[in-house]
């Protein structure tokens, strides 16, 4: 990959003017600043680990907090994301994207350097040892509902080339100090060619979130974010997992389980419990709408990240009211089925299921394995 000889050789857009415009700060970083940062890649400052290698928490000589994402470099694949990573990380800034903070490319060391997220991922408050401490209102889901979207909506429509995420989950949403999203890991990303429907490539992603089309036939758009941002959604609004066991061989999706319900109108039950009934009900109904049209199984049928963000908003009720009469709420349908995920495990790269966390310390910023 041509990137990745440009990087490994310390050369790159460091902090150039590129046709007139200026391009975010962000820097080379020295293996020995990132080993002193991070205590020589301290074990207490280990932060998470997964299939990409290891997450530290370090400090700069300046006091600002950074997560430092270590590689392992044996493998290609690791050498390929890392490019894709930095390269994407260095193209695109948005508020609600992970900010790159600079990269290390040294030897075998292939380092990449984030801001610190203070309030870890979206995951460790629906599910993970954070979860019991009930930190996220609604206010706040709404928040990173609307965040997420936009900073989805970005990579969609307004990066150059655009781009695919294909790793939309909650442990990828990570919270800032005042729980403001920031969407992260571009690890599995993908450029959309000019003119371009989809790309199709091997499949990598997270069960429970992968588009029936990307499963199986491994074609990957801008739709296959929009179905794994609706089962987001169904968990923001639900607290429940993407998947969940029914009985000891079968599980069944978050989407499955929401469709009968919102059909009837149900929505109330929908509600995550820690919400304790502090919720705005129009608001509650309006995400699980727009969250089960974004994952409608039928790709032409999904809106795009725009017409996502502009419903979260509630700013146009003629588009609520043509929400509320879609098609997909008059005849419940099974929206994903076990031959979807046969085919996914046997197509995939990588794809695992979303794991719990391991309690750790709670200066952290959680990262799971690679889905």
């Amino acid at each position: 990959m041509a990137f990745c000889s440009m990087i490994c050789c310390g050369k790159g857009v460091d902090r150039k003017k590129e046709k007139g415009k200026k391009q975010p700060a962000w820097r080379i970083f020295s293996l020995k600043e990132l080993h002193s940062a991070t205590n020589n890649f301290n074990y207490d400052n280990k932060l998470g680990e997964g299939g990409f290698g290891s997450v530290y928490w370090g400090q700069l000589w300046d006091g600002s907090q950074i997560a430092v994402k270590r590689l392992k470099v044996w493998s290609n694949k690791a050498e390929v994301e890392f490019s894709v990573e930095v390269e994407i990380l260095a193209r695109v800034r948005h508020k609600n994207l992970l900010s790159l903070r600079g990269y290390c490319a040294e030897g075998q060391e292939r380092l990449i350097v984030y801001d610190y997220m203070p309030n870890l991922s979206l995951h460790s408050h629906l599910h993970g040892h954070h979860s019991s401490e009930c930190l996220l209102d609604w206010t706040r889901r709404m928040n990173i509902a609307i965040g997420s979207a936009e900073g989805i909506a970005y990579l969609h429509h307004h990066s150059t080339p655009h781009i695919i995420h294909r790793d939309i989950k909650a442990s990828n949403v990570l919270l800032d100090s005042e729980f403001q999203p920031q969407v992260a890991d571009f690890g599995f990303a993908k450029f959309v060619p000019d003119g371009a429907t989809h790309v199709t490539t091997r499949v990598k992603g997270t069960l429970g979130y992968l588009a029936p089309e990307y499963a199986m036939l491994g074609k990957a758009s801008e739709s296959c974010d929009v179905y794994s941002f609706g089962i987001l959604l169904l968990e923001l609004a639900s607290g429940k997992k993407p998947l969940e066991k029914v009985n000891r061989t079968v599980k069944r999706s978050i989407s499955e389980w929401a469709l009968p319900l919102a059909c009837e109108g149900k929505f109330d039950e929908m509600a995550d419990p820690k919400l304790n009934g502090k919720y705005v009900e129009e608001e509650l109904k309006r995400i699980i709408l727009i969250a089960l049209v974004c994952a409608d199984n039928r790709q032409d049928r999904r809106p795009t990240m725009l017409e996502v963000l502009e419903l979260l908003k509630g700013e146009s009720k003629e588009k609520l009211t043509e929400l509320e009469n879609n098609e997909l709420f008059k005849t419940p349908q099974t929206v994903c089925d076990d031959d979807g995920i046969t085919a996914a495990e046997e197509n995939s790269d990588i794809i695992k299921e979303e794991k719990d966390s391991k309690p750790a310390k709670d200066s952290e910023q959680e990262k799971t394995e690679d889905g």
